[in-house]
């Protein structure tokens, strides 16, 4: 199974953000960190954001900050989350995609076990298990 860009930035954002949960991170600290640019972060972090994983906070002392600890926030859920809308393969899409073997296929069911699987076993590991040392402020 390979994640989109858009998941593995938003997972190693939360990473961060983990390792220093009273600390609010700006949108320019953090592309700046990961070396993307501020529009694609944005972007990552509204979807974040509208998944309740985070919260944003304007002005001075702003930026975003996770929306509960880090130990209630299952990988399987952040990963489900980032990646709504991307499917494993064409046939799982929402209108069934462009497949001219779908009446005869054995292969969707094994392959939707398997996302599952893949899925529970990220659950039973919590965001504060993979949270990350905090980047050095620059004063």
């Amino acid at each position: 199974m390979r994640l989109t860009s858009f998941t593995d930035y938003g997972l190693r954002m939360l990473m961060l953000m983990a390792s220093a949960p009273e600390r609010a991170y700006s949108t320019a600290e953090l592309a700046d960190a990961f070396g993307l640019s501020r529009n694609h972060l944005a972007k990552i972090m509204q979807s974040l954001s509208r998944g309740g994983l985070i919260e944003t906070r304007r002005g001075g002392g702003g930026g975003a900050v996770l929306a509960r600890p880090a130990s209630e926030i299952r990988l399987g859920a952040v990963v489900q989350h980032l990646e709504q809308g991307q499917a494993l393969v064409e046939c799982f899409a929402g209108d069934g995609g462009n497949c001219t073997i779908h009446a005869q296929c054995r292969l969707k069911a094994r392959l939707r076990s398997a996302e599952t699987a893949f899925l529970s076993d990220l659950d039973r590991s919590t965001l504060a298990d993979i949270a990350l040392e905090p980047i050095a402020q620059t004063e």
